[in-house]
């Protein structure tokens, strides 16, 4: 199966991520405190680092050790959110998500509670 090399290659933890320190220690620094809040917004120019910093994060938070800053890459909550089949984080591409259906069912997904995840 071919598998594109940004994602064959994506940063699993904070260490790997090349570029974006302040971002970075930010959420490092509200996972440590905990501190962390009910949303993140994620944006920036392509290529830059989003998709794999928002995944980092969830699985910081979903960590059976967590949340920590050093997810351990083997749990559950670990293992399907690096597959990208986790239930409980949905992956949003604004981009091709502009319109009003769109929205409504996003709005739709999250009246939910996590099945497993925080």
């Amino acid at each position: 199966m071919h598998v594109a090399l940004a994602r064959k290659y994506r940063p699993q933890n904070f260490t790997e991520v090349i570029g974006q320190d302040p971002v970075m220690r930010t959420l490092q620094n509200a996972i440590t405190l905990e501190r962390l809040h009910h949303a993140y917004l994620f944006c920036g120019a392509r290529g830059v680092g989003k998709t794999s910093l928002a995944r980092i994060l969830a699985k910081s938070i979903n960590c059976e050790k967590g949340p920590t800053v050093m997810p351990c890459q083997t749990c559950a909550a670990c293992d399907e959110i690096t597959r990208g089949n986790s239930l409980d984080v949905i992956e949003i591409d604004a981009a091709s998500h502009t319109g009003v259906d769109n929205i409504r069912d996003l709005l739709e997904q999250v009246k939910f509670l996590p099945s497993r995840g925080k």
